[in-house]
């Protein structure tokens, strides 16, 4: 059989990342952020000086692109670019908007999917993303929709920010998330929402720990493996 999944799909904000690595970690799980593919895509896009919308280009380079993931260690999680770190880089506004933009693109959708798939093997794999439950892991075991209010997504973004000594308008914010949340849900392939299956959680008005303690309730309850004392 193959290894089970979790998916944690959600707008850009909900806290998805953070949740999905920590509910890996505790599980001894494999993590993916399929977001962080896109962003490698934008990244390698935008150094390129490649059009965001020439489809043939970026799928040909979605297709080739020389990335790798490494976790753990004492300064974190890394991701490689062309043998350059560039973890930094993907978390940038202007990277994230680049990523919403060739994510909607089929033929770059359609060159990730295998590389996303291939991340599923034992014990298992949480993975975080927008059609993660819909599209990649349509047979996961358990499907969570991570959400919150766009104002306490724009809320976090601006603390985040703040707190790595960057400038930032929070009224920008919410427009950046208004428009990426629009293109997200509006494309015309594997649009943003939950799937048939899915359990929605709110985040607006909870912790990093309720909403753990969430997860691995719901996990449980499928006879996934959890972590002792919870």
């Amino acid at each position: 059989m193959s290894a089970p999944v979790i998916t944690v799909d959600g707008p850009s904000g909900s806290g998805k990342g953070t949740i999905s690595r920590q509910v890996a970690e505790r599980l001894g799980w494999g993590f993916l952020d399929s977001g962080a593919l896109y962003r490698l895509v934008a990244l390698a896009a935008l150094r390129r000086e490649l059009p965001l919308n020439d489809a043939d280009a970026l799928f040909d380079l979605a297709r080739n692109l020389d990335v790798h993931f490494e976790t753990g260690g004492e300064e974190g999680p890394q991701v490689f670019l062309d043998g350059q770190r560039v973890a930094s880089e993907l978390r940038t506004e202007a990277c994230g908007d680049a990523a919403s933009q060739v994510a909607a693109l089929p033929p770059v959708r359609e060159a990730l999917l295998a590389r996303q798939r291939d991340f599923r093997v034992a014990p298992g794999l949480v993975a975080d993303g927008r059609d993660m439950g819909t599209v990649v892991f349509p047979d996961a075991q358990l499907k969570v929709f991570l959400t919150a209010s766009r104002e306490e997504r724009a809320q976090r973004r601006y603390k985040q920010l703040m707190e790595q000594g960057l400038s930032a308008n929070l009224q920008s914010l919410l427009d950046e998330l208004a428009e990426r949340d629009r293109r997200d849900t509006e494309r015309a392939v594997a649009p943003l929402k939950p799937a048939e299956d899915a359990v929605e959680v709110d985040s607006t008005h909870m912790s990093i720990d309720a909403v753990l303690d969430e997860i691995f309730s719901l996990a449980a309850k499928r006879g996934l493996n959890t972590v002792p004392g919870r």
